[in-house]
C-alpha cells in the first residue's frame, strides 16, 4: 500500500480520518468549490460515485478557495450548498490548500505522483482530478475541463482490475 494512505485528513464534519479508511478502494480525488464555472461537475462527480460505489469507487471532495476565492464558506456551508444544490453524498472534508506554503500533505503528495501540464506540479484550478488505484498508487491528472464522463473508461479499467495488479 502506498505511503499515501497513512495521510490523515478532516472530515467536513471535524472528524479526522486516514485515508487508509478507503484501503482497496478507487479514489477520484478532487479540489472542488461552491462558486466555480466548474461547479456543476458536482453532477457528474456524484453520478460516477452512485453507479461505481458498489464496485469499489469512492470521490473524496477537498473544498479550496485557493482559485479566485470561490469556496469562502465555512465547512457547514460548502456540506449544506452540497448536499442542497447537487444532493452531494460522497465524502467530502473540510477545506484545505493545495498550492503553496501550507499545501495539504495529501496534495503535496498527489502533485509529486501525477504531474499537470508541461511538467508542472501546481494545481493550475478547482477541479483537477486525480484517479488512485486500489494499492494507492496515483495513475492519473486530469485538468479542470476533464468532465467526470470523460473518466468514466479509466474508472472502470481500475475497478475491474484486482488489487496488486
Amino acid at each position: 500500500m502506498s505511503a499515501m494512505m497513512d495521510i490523515e485528513v478532516t472530515g467536513i464534519d471535524g472528524a479526522s480520518r486516514a485515508l487508509k479508511d478507503f484501503e482497496g478502494k478507487v479514489l477520484l480525488i478532487v479540489n472542488v468549490a461552491s462558486q466555480c464555472g466548474f461547479t456543476p461537475q458536482y453532477e457528474g462527480l456524484e453520478a460516477l460515485y452512485r453507479r461505481y460505489k458498489e464496485d469499489g469507487l469512492v470521490v473524496l471532495g477537498f473544498p479550496c478557495n485557493q482559485f479566485g476565492h470561490q469556496e469562502p464558506g465555512s465547512d457547514d456551508e460548502i456540506k449544506t450548498f452540497c448536499r442542497t444544490t447537487y444532493d452531494v453524498t460522497f465524502p467530502l472534508f473540510s477545506r484545505i490548500e493545495v498550492n503553496g506554503d501550507h499545501t495539504h500533505p495529501l496534495y503535496a503528495c498527489l502533485k509529486t505522483k501525477a504531474k499537470g501540464l508541461l511538467g508542472s506540479e501546481a494545481i493550475k484550478w478547482n477541479f483537477t482530478k486525480f484517479l488512485v488505484d486500489r494499492d494507492g498508487q496515483v495513475i492519473r491528472r486530469y485538468a479542470p475541463t476533464d468532465t467526470p464522463e470523460k473518466m468514466k473508461a479509466d474508472i472502470e479499467g481500475l475497478l475491474a482490475a484486482a488489487p496488486g495488479a
